[in-house]
C-alpha cells in the first residue's frame, strides 16, 4: 500500500509527528546522522588504508573530497528505510531547519537514492498539529548552501584535529585531542587561571554608616559610605589594577586600617547635613526572548542545570510539542507568538502591563544562522505551565521559557533612582561626604513576571533601597559609624554560563556547539569543576603553550571567530568550499597552511613545554606536567637543584599553588611517611604520607604479611593536615567505617567518608552528612532521622540498585546506579551510562547522571551483536567529488552531489 514517507532525525518527533499527519503518512526516524566520516582505523574501509589520505578520510588533493561511511549500528536501520521508501510516493524529508538538519537530509537523499518519486524538503519551527500540517502543504528544496557550510565545518574540524592531536600525543601525552573550537575554549580557561596567578591581592579600607534622618520620616535608618575627603574621592577596588596597585595616576585617597579607625574617632560628634539630592528616572526594558546561548545561561543561573543537561532537556520539550526549536540565534517572535504572549499578560496581569504596540527585539548576533523565532512556548496560543502536565526538569524549563516570552511583550519597569550626599566636618579637620544611593520601582511592569539571573551577585533589576524623603540643607545624624577592611578580588573563574557568554561575545563557535564544547574539555581532562567554577588541569597549561608557540594562529581567538564569518559566506553562497579549505589547510600569500605548521615543527622542547616555574626562579621550584600527573622539583636541604619532589593533589586548583603551599608540599613529599606511632589494637606502625589525591594515613604491614593483604588507609580530613595530625586521629580514620546502629529493619548503619565527602550507608541507601565531624559523633537516632526522609524509589529491577537519583530530566523514567560487569553506571532503563573515574556511587547526584545519560543518548540507540555467521556487507560508499567552481544549478539540486560507488 503507497504512502507519503516522512524523515524525522529522533523516535520520540517521529511518534509526535506521526499522530499530526494521520493515514497516508507513514513517519520514521533516522536516529541522528545516517552517515559520517570514519572515526577510527577500524571503521576505514580497507579500500581508502592506503591512500595519502586514507587517515583523514578526506581527499585533500580533489577538492577535499570527504570519504563517509554508514556506521556499523546504522546498516540494518538503513535497510529499513529503504524497505519503507520501495512504498513510498513522496519522500518528505523533515529533519531540523539548521545546517546539520539540512546536511542529515543531503545524507539521507544520497544514501537512500529514491527513484521516479518526488522528494519535498519539509521544514518547521514547531512541532504543533497546524505547524506540522502546514510544513507538509508548503515545502522547498534542499538548500545545498547549508550543506555546503555544515560539510566545511565538518572537514574543517577534522583537519584540525587528525593533525593537530598527534603532535600533542608526541610531545605533550598519549590521548590528548585538539579541536578547532575546544583548544580556543581551554585556551580562555587557562589565560584566566593565569590573570588570577598573577594577580596581586591589594587591600584598601572605608566608612560605612547608618544615618538617621529624624522621627518625622518613615524611612528614618539608611545606610551610607564615605564618598569622599576634602573633595578627594576614596578609592575603591575599582581604582586597583591587577598587580595590586594604583591604576594610573588615580587621584584618590587610600585609606589603611590606621587612618580609617582615627577617621571614625573624629567623626564621633559630627553632625552632617544634607549638600545635594540627585534623582533620575529609572527604566527597564523587557529583556529579549530566549536564544539557545542566554536559555544556557538562565538555567544555569536560576536552575542549577549544566549546559548539556539545558539542551537534552530542551530537546525533549521540543520534540513533544512544548517549545519551538532550541537550537537558534533569532530573538524574533512570530505575529501568531507575540499576540499569544499578550493575550496572556493581558489576562493574567490586566491590561495596565500591555504596552499599546508589540515589541519587536533586533537580532544581536552577528551573522545570524538560522531564520528561526527565538525559543518560546509551542502553538498560537501558550498553555501556562500548570497546564502542560509536566514534571520535574521539563517543568523548571519550560516556565523559564513561558515566563521570558510572556515578559517579553509587557510594559517596562519605571521608577526613580536617588543619590544623596551628606557631608560633615571631622574633629581632626577633614571635610568628608558620604554617599546614599536608593532604588525605587513605582510601577514593576514585566518584573511582575520575569527577573534575570545574575552573574557574580550584581544586584538585580527588581532590587529596591529605599531612602528618606531629604531636602538639600537637612540636617541628619550618624546612628553609628565604623571601618571596613577589604582585599580586591581576582577575576572570577569562568562557570559554563559565562564561558558560553564569552564565547559568543567574541563569535566563536556556533551556540548549537557550546554544550558539546563544554563537555569535551571537561571530559578530555583540560578541565574540571569547582562548584560550578571551571578549573584548568595542568595539562591544559602545557597543552595551550604547545598550540600558542608552534601553532598560534590556529588558537588565536580573532582568527578562529573569522572560520565563522567564512562558514557564514559558505552558507549563504558568497564564498566557494574548496578555495576556503584549500587556504586553510595548504596556505596562501597571506597565510601559512596548516599541513606545512604540522610538517615544519622544528625542535620542540618536550620537557620545557611540561614545566611551569612556582614563584620566581630564585625560588628554585618547578612544576611539571608528567605522564601520572603533575609534579613539584624543588631544592634539596643542602640547596641542591630539583633534589626534592612532591606530587601535587589533583584538585589543587593551578592559582593556590603558591611558593609556600609548594614548600609545604616538598616538605612531606609522596612516599615520604611521616612516623605517628603503633596501633594500640593492631601493634602496627601508623604511617602520615602526601599522595596524589592528598595527604592520608596509612598502617605498615610486617614484612612476612601474605601478598594479598591489604594495609587499611584514611584520607585526612579537611580540617586536618600533615603537620598537626596525630596517633589518635589516625586510629579513628583508620577505622572507618563507623557502625553508628542497627536500623529497625535490622541493617547495619555506617559512617564513612568519601572523595566527595561524608555519608550515612544502610545498605544501599546512601545519605549525605553535612560536614566530616558527623562521621564520629552522629547518633544512632540522628541517623534514623535523616533515613525517616522521604526519598524517591525507582521502578524495580531484576537486581537491586545500589542508589535511586530521581527521574531523568529528558526521557522521566527513574534513574538508578548499577553494577555492571564493567563498573557501575547509571540507567534510565533505556540508556546506560559508565561511571567515569571521578564518579562515584556514594555521591554522584541525579544532574551528574542525567549528563552521562545525554552524552550517551547523543550516540545513537546501543549496537546490537551481530548474529553469528551474517555476511559481512561491503564497504560504504562516498561522495562524487565537488568541482572547485561553483555551480548554480549544484547548488539547487542533490542530484549535483550524488555519491559514487566505492
Amino acid at each position: 500500500m503507497s504512502h507519503k514517507l516522512v524523515i524525522v532525525e529522533s523516535p520520540a518527533k517521529a511518534r509526535t509527528i506521526g499522530g499530526y499527519l494521520g493515514d497516508g503518512f507513514v513517519v520514521e526516524s533516522s536516529i541522528g546522522h545516517i552517515r559520517d566520516l570514519p572515526n577510527n582505523a577500524a571503521d576505514t574501509p580497507a579500500k581508502i588504508k592506503d591512500k595519502p589520505w586514507g587517515r583523514l578520510a578526506i581527499d585533500v588533493d580533489h577538492d577535499f573530497t570527504p570519504y563517509y561511511i554508514v556506521p556499523r549500528d546504522k546498516k540494518s536501520h538503513i535497510a529499513k528505510l529503504k524497505q519503507l521508501l520501495k512504498d513510498a510516493d513522496e519522500l518528505y524529508l523533515a529533519t531540523d531547519e539548521d545546517r546539520e538538519g539540512e546536511a542529515i537530509a543531503w545524507h539521507l537523499l544520497d544514501e537512500l537514492k529514491p527513484k521516479g518519486i518526488p522528494v519535498k524538503r519539509m521544514t518547521f519551527n514547531e512541532i504543533t498539529r497546524a505547524a506540522i500540517q502546514a510544513a507538509a502543504a508548503n515545502t522547498r528544496d534542499l538548500d545545498m548552501d547549508l550543506v555546503e557550510a555544515q560539510e566545511t565545518r565538518r572537514i574543517l574540524d577534522r583537519l584540525y584535529g587528525y593533525e593537530v592531536s598527534p603532535v600533542l600525543w608526541r610531545k605533550v601525552m598519549s590521548g590528548l585531542s585538539a579541536g578547532r573550537v575546544q583548544s580556543v575554549a581551554t585556551r580562555l580557561v587557562v589565560d584566566r587561571e593565569k590573570e588570577r596567578m598573577a594577580f596581586k591581592v591589594a587591600s584598601y579600607w572605608d566608612l560605612e554608616g547608618t544615618f538617621d534622618a529624624g522621627s518625622k520620616h518613615d524611612q528614618r535608618m539608611f545606610p551610607a559610605k564615605l564618598h569622599s575627603i576634602d573633595g578627594t574621592r576614596v578609592a575603591s577596588g575599582s581604582n586597583f589594577g591587577p598587580d595590586g596597585q594604583l591604576k594610573g595616576k588615580a587621584d584618590v585617597v587610600h585609606l589603611d586600617q590606621r587612618r580609617a579607625q582615627a577617621l571614625v574617632s573624629a567623626l564621633a560628634d559630627t553632625t552632617y547635613d544634607v549638600r545635594s539630592v540627585e534623582a533620575k528616572p529609572y527604566r527597564r526594558s523587557p529583556y529579549a526572548p530566549f536564544r539557545t546561548t542566554t536559555l544556557q545561561q538562565e538555567a544555569s543561573r536560576k536552575l542549577g542545570m549544566s549546559s548539556s543537561v539545558t539542551m537534552s532537556v530542551a530537546q525533549r520539550l521540543y520534540e513533544n510539542g512544548f517549545i519551538t526549536y532550541m537550537r537558534t540565534d533569532s530573538t524574533t517572535l512570530s505575529g501568531s507568538a507575540i499576540g499569544a504572549a499578550r493575550a496572556q499578560v493581558q489576562e493574567l496581569y490586566g491590561a495596565e502591563y500591555l504596552p499599546d504596540a508589540p515589541r519587536t527585539y533586533a537580532n544581536k548576533v552577528k551573522n545570524a544562522q538560522e531564520a528561526h523565532e527565538a525559543i518560546r512556548p509551542a502553538g498560537d496560543s501558550f498553555r501556562t505551565p500548570a497546564q502542560t502536565g509536566l514534571k520535574g526538569d521539563q517543568f523548571r524549563l519550560y516556565e523559564l521559557i513561558w515566563m521570558r516570552t510572556v515578559a517579553s511583550q509587557m510594559k517596562d519597569a519605571v521608577g526613580q533612582s536617588v543619590t544623596i550626599r551628606l557631608g560633615g566636618a571631622a574633629s581632626s579637620g577633614e571635610d568628608v561626604v558620604f554617599s546614599a544611593s536608593g532604588r525605587v520601582i513605582t510601577f514593576h511592569g514585566f518584573l511582575k513576571a520575569y527577573v534575570e539571573g545574575t552573574d557574580d551577585n550584581a544586584a538585580k533589576d527588581d532590587q529596591e533601597t529605599r531612602l528618606p524623603n531629604l531636602h538639600e540643607g537637612d540636617a541628619v545624624s550618624a546612628a553609628s559609624l565604623s571601618a571596613n577592611g577589604h582585599e580586591t578580588k581576582p577575576p572570577a573563574r569562568y562557570t559554563e554560563a559565562t564561558l558560553i557568554k564569552e564565547l559568543e561575545e567574541r563569535e566563536i563557535g556556533r551556540p548549537s556547539t557550546y554544550a558539546s564544547i563544554i563537555g569535551t574539555i571537561l571530559n578530555r581532562g583540560y578541565v574540571y569543576k569547582k562548584g560550578t567554577a571551571l578549573v584548568p588541569a595542568w595539562i591544559a597549561f602545557s597543552v595551550v603553550r604547545l598550540l600558542q608557540e608552534h601553532f598560534s594562529r590556529l588558537v588565536d581567538y580573532d582568527f578562529t571567530a573569522s572560520m565563522e564569518t567564512v562558514l557564514d559566506d559558505i552558507a549563504q553562497g558568497r564564498k566557494d568550499r574548496v578555495s576556503e579549505l584549500s587556504e586553510f589547510y595548504y596556505g596562501s600569500d597571506r597565510l601559512e597552511g596548516l599541513k606545512r605548521l604540522v610538517e615544519d615543527l622544528g625542535d620542540i622542547d618536550a620537557k620545557e613545554l611540561a614545566t611551569f616555574p612556582v614563584g620566581t626562579e630564585a625560588d628554585g621550584i618547578h612544576l611539571r606536567v608528567g605522564k601520572y600527573g603533575p609534579y613539584l622539583e624543588g631544592p634539596g636541604d643542602d640547596g641542591t637543584a630539583f633534589a626534592k619532589r612532591a606530587n601535587v593533589p589533583d584538585d589543587l586548583p593551578p592559582d593556590e599553588l603558591t611558593v609556600a603551599k609548594a614548600t609545604e608540599l616538598l616538605a612531606n613529599p609522596a612516599g615520604e611517611e611521616i612516623e605517628l606511632g603503633v596501633d594500640p589494637e593492631t601493634d602496627l606502625r601508623v604511617v602520615a604520607k602526601n599522595g596524589r589525591y592528598g595527604p592520608y594515613v596509612t598502617e605498615v604491614l610486617p614484612d612476612d604479611a601474605p601478598k594479598s593483604a591489604k594495609p587499611r588507609t584514611g584520607s585526612l580530613f579537611k580540617s586536618m593536615s600533615l603537620d598537626t595530625v596525630t596517633l589518635a586521629d589516625a586510629v579513628k580514620l583508620l577505622a572507618l567505617p563507623r557502625v553508628v546502629g542497627v536500623g529497625e529493619d535490622g541493617e547495619e548503619i555506617t559512617a564513612q567518608n568519601g572523595r566527595y565527602g561524608p555519608y550515612l550507608k544502610k545498605g544501599t541507601d546512601s545519605r549525605s552528612l553535612t560536614s566530616e565531624d558527623q562521621i564520629f559523633g552522629i547518633t544512632l537516632d540522628e541517623a534514623l532521622k535523616i533515613y525517616s526522609q522521604p526519598k524517591q524509589r525507582g521502578r524495580a529491577a531484576a537486581a537491586p540498585p545500589l542508589k535511586e537519583l530521581g527521574n531523568d530530566p529528558v526521557s522521566g523514567q527513574p534513574v538508578v546506579v548499577k553494577a555492571g560487569r564493567f563498573g557501575e553506571y547509571v540507567t534510565d532503563g533505556e540508556y546506560n551510562a559508565t561511571l567515569r573515574k571521578d564518579d562515584s556511587v556514594e555521591e554522584i547526584t541525579l544532574e551528574r547522571a542525567a549528563e552521562l545519560l545525554a552524552e550517551r543518548r547523543a550516540k545513537g540507540p546501543a549496537k546490537k551483536a551481530a548474529k553469528k555467521g551474517a555476511k559481512k556487507t561491503a564497504a560504504k560508499k562516498t561522495t562524487a567529488k565537488k568541482t572547485t567552481t561553483k555551480k548554480a544549478a549544484a547548488k539547487k539540486t542533490a542530484a549535483k552531489k550524488a555519491a559514487k560507488k566505492s
